[in-house]
């Protein structure tokens, strides 16, 4: 047979390699001894290489077969240096479409899926979590498990081939070449050139050995003690199976899977076993005989389970009934109810459980058992959990360990370590404090209490002279169990001491007090003085312990050096006093008015007396210019309301300042560098604002509170306003009561002639107009278009330029319109809304005239 097949590929590489050779030469020359190696293209000859290869003849045996055939040694030589030079005598080189193949599928998924997720989603939705164990690992309402096989897994040794499996055969070593076959529904699959193969039933390592023995026919080199051939069985495209699963599961039937599924793959489609079903002895049953029996709580308790043992077609699950339940509760790591087996002890359990927890109480443990009709408590201790043999029904409860400590006691107060302590044999007060690393001194030795716990929970205190045990001249206290040591520190039984400083200095408040503490002491703390500070008027109030009636303290003057230095006749401060620092009566801050508008020099002004006036300040600024319209110069006032800066907020404004110039600078000297740390040390980082009087927050206050009682009144508070003046009357007649006081803050502002007149209010046209000499306001009410229909002609008023204001007034249906000067403003007010007579009203009006007319008639007659 194998002469035969050789000659037949002896004939198949003849007709290639005429073929193959130019035109010319194939039909002038039939035999190979005529063929010339040079006149072949490098593209022929990888195509003679290439069948010779696909027909399983190797390089060697190739040239062997063309010598054999008449070609001469020197040609076949030729085309042995050509194939070399091609690089085509390797076996890795020898074509193959193998690495072509698509990676390994799984047939029929369509059907795996639709038996697998869609009742496995029907179930989440329904179901609620189980409190039995394990059952968590087929189904959860938060993720899917489906234990899925890996298609890119080795082809198992053990698997079993069936109709619809993909086999391929590879071939290599001298020889290279490949099969790809499916097996038929027959169990055979069909070899190129070998016929069929019987594989169905057998497993991958079986049909290997079989078709082994069947191509060895042909590839004499698969054979032999020293074999240069090899073949290789490995599984293509994974087959689908039909397995039924029966018995205690929540989707019984009949599944399509796939051929790599295992036992575990098949209860996940189902479900999972069901409330009644069990986890230990699921059984495999195949060919009507019981192939295994499987233990869930193998995989999850030890991870052993046998997941190699694969499904075949036809195989039947069967999950019976569970066999006994018992349940744990308490603390244990896995509370739940666990199925046991004939044989399980307590010991079992509590591994299934996870074992105990940190807090559990491990000597002793409670079990409920039904006897008979009821049921029964049994205590069993820690060295026989691994005796006690469990049964169906037992309920188990582990208990916490008790929230009490045996051996505490506990030291806090004036110590240096304050919490708790082990109690030891004899330990006695003395011995804690000297673990508690001995009393701070701040320690109040007179006494120290012990709170100790008697046998019923109640209480009692221990009062002891703690210096007298210390020292050995009283019996020491022998503590007890949860005894409560306190010792007190001497500020927890006396207040804490202070001293107040208030007035011109720097940083006014509260400061701790020392024993022999001088007022300088306290100055220097506070910043030192102010620069308006008086050194020399200081008073210290004291606090009287035992006073007269109505007497509220102790007033004690004193004075200190303006640069603080020691004094003998300084009194030293007691807790509690406050030290105020007094303002020296001829200190002024400077203050500043401006001027701006047509006069001379404009600019800012500082007052120079109290009672420097407007004309005064119109004349420091060189008068008025011939453009300055007297009778429209306006004084701007700051109201109560303004925020002025305090000397202290001043103060820190203008160190603000120096420090941000010698920033700038970077040729400061030494001492002007020491300047700038020290700005930046003492200079607070958050700019203090300014705090609102007594007197502005009275007056707020009473406002508002006329505002809220008044339907309609409403308030608003200005910090500045301005102030109606008469220039040209001031500067006639200088010291008058027109000519008023300058105030900080003040802004004289004087206009250049107006020419124009604005008109504002219930006007049919709103316009400014140009100021007519002699013209009254009728005059510009016309020009304006007239009074609109809802205004309020006889509450009409004149605005003028310097602030004052004038309004209409009338006898009877008489009139007097206020005059109108250049830059006025007209305003015209709207009448409130028209309130409609109601039938009520006219009823009550008509009945009161009817009354009074009725009243008068009884009088007269």
């Amino acid at each position: 047979m194998i002469s035969y097949k050789r000659i037949w590929y002896f004939f198949a590489f003849i007709a290639l390699l005429i073929v193959s050779v130019p035109p010319v030469v194939a039909q002038q020359n039939t035999d190979l001894n005529t063929i010339k190696v040079d006149e072949l293209s490098d593209e022929q000859i990888e195509e003679l290489v290439k069948r010779a290869n696909e027909a399983g003849l190797g390089v060697d045996e190739f040239l062997q077969m063309a010598q054999l055939r008449g070609m001469p040694s020197a040609e076949v030589e030729k085309l042995r240096s050509r194939i070399e030079e091609l690089n085509l005598s390797g076996s890795a080189n020898r074509s193959t479409n193998v690495s072509r193949r698509e990676p390994r599928q799984q047939l029929d998924l369509n059907q795996i899926t639709q038996g697998l997720y869609q009742p496995q989603a029907e179930i989440l939705a329904s179901e609620t979590e189980s409190e039995i164990f394990g059952t968590s690992l087929f189904y959860q309402k938060n993720r899917r498990l489906s234990f899925e096989p890996s298609l890119n897994q080795a082809t198992p040794k053990s698997y079993v081939l069936g109709p619809g499996d993909v086999v391929f055969v590879d071939i290599y070593g001298q020889s290279e070449y490949y099969y790809e076959a499916t097996v038929n529904p027959d169990g055979f699959v069909l070899l190129d050139n070998i016929g069929p193969v019987s594989v169905s039933g057998k497993t991958i390592e079986e049909a290997t050995g079989i078709i082994k023995s069947r191509v060895a026919r042909f590839y004499p080199g698969l054979s032999g003690p020293n074999p240069n051939t090899f073949l290789q069985v490995t599984l293509g495209n994974v087959r689908t199976i039909k397995v039924h699963i029966m018995g205690e599961v929540r989707l019984p039937g009949t599944f399509t899977l796939s051929a790599f599924s295992t036992v575990f793959n098949a209860l996940y489609a189902a479900g999972g076993p069901n409330e009644n079903g069990t986890m230990r002895a699921i059984k495999l049953i195949r060919n009507n005989k019981p192939v295994s029996e499987i233990d869930v709580y193998d995989l999850l308790i030890k991870g052993t389970a046998n997941l190699d043992v694969q499904l075949q077609d036809q195989d039947v699950i069967l999950v019976s009934p569970f066999k006994s339940r018992v349940k744990v509760n308490g603390e244990v790591k896995r509370p739940l109810t666990f199925e046991i087996g004939e044989e399980d002890t307590l010991e079992d359990l509590l591994s299934y459980a996870g074992g105990f927890t940190d807090l559990a109480f491990k000597d002793r443990l409670a079990i409920s058992r039904i006897t008979g009709n009821q049921r029964s408590v049994s205590d069993v201790y820690q060295n026989q959990f691994n005796l006690f043999i469990l049964k169906g029904g037992d309920e188990i409860t582990v208990s916490k360990i008790l929230d009490r400590y045996s051996n505490r006691v506990q030291i806090k107060g004036a110590v240096y370590r304050e919490g708790t302590f082990a109690l030891t044999e004899g330990l006695t007060l003395s011995q804690l404090v000297k673990n508690a690393e001995g009393l701070r001194g701040d320690a109040y030795t007179e006494r120290a209490s012990i709170l100790r716990t008697k046998e019923d929970l109640s209480t009692e205190m221990i009062e002891v002279n703690l210096r007298n045990v210390l020292a050995g001249s009283a019996p020491d206290v022998i503590l007890k169990r949860e005894d409560v040591v306190r010792i007190s520190s001497i500020y927890d039984i006396q207040n804490e001491r202070y001293v107040q400083i208030l007035g011109e200095v720097k940083k006014p408040g509260t400061y701790p007090y020392s024993e022999s503490m001088k007022i300088e002491e306290l100055i220097i703390l506070a910043g030192g003085l102010q620069e308006s500070a008086n050194s020399q008027d200081i008073e210290i109030a004291r606090r009287l312990e035992d006073s007269d009636l109505g007497t509220l303290s102790d007033i004690i003057p004193t004075r200190v050096n303006p640069d603080l230095s020691i004094s003998s006749d300084s009194p030293a401060l007691l807790p509690f006093d406050q030290v105020i620092v007094r303002k020296r009566a001829n200190f002024t801050m400077q203050k500043l008015v401006a001027v701006e508008g047509q006069v001379n020099a404009p600019g800012i002004f500082a007052i120079q007396t109290s009672v420097e006036r407007i004309s005064d300040l119109v004349k420091r600024a060189g008068g008025l210019n011939q453009f300055a319209y007297s009778k429209g110069a306006t004084l701007i006032r700051r109201t109560e309301f303004f925020n002025t800066e305090s000397e202290q907020i001043r103060r820190q404004r203008n160190l603000e300042a120096l420090k941000m110039k010698l920033i700038e600078d970077p040729n400061n000297s030494e001492a002007q560098e020491e300047l700038l740390q020290r700005l930046f040390r003492d200079l607070p980082s958050e700019k203090v604002n300014p705090v609102d009087t007594l007197l502005s927050n009275a007056k707020r206050e009473s406002l508002d509170q006329i505002a809220s009682e008044t339907p309609g009144f409403a308030v608003k508070i200005k910090e500045s306003e301005a102030v109606a003046i008469n220039l040209e009357k001031i500067l006639q007649n200088p010291g008058s009561q027109e000519d008023l006081i300058l105030e900080e803050g003040d802004i004289l502002t004087v206009p250049k002639l107006l020419q124009t007149v604005r008109m504002r209010g219930d006007v049919v046209y709103p316009t400014t107009l140009r100021h007519e000499s002699g013209r009254s306001l009728k005059h510009y009410i016309n020009s304006a278009g007239g009074f609109e229909r809802r205004a309020n002609r006889k509450q009409t008023y004149v605005v003028y330029a310097n602030g004052a204001v004038k309004r209409t007034k009338g006898i009877l249906a008489i009139r007097n319109y206020p005059p109108v000067e250049p830059g006025a403003e007209v305003i015209v007010p709207t009448k409130g809304p028209k309130v409609p007579l109601r039938l009520g009203d006219v009823v009550g009006v008509t009945t009161a005239l009817a009354t009074l007319v009725l009243v008068a008639s009884q009088i007269n007659w």
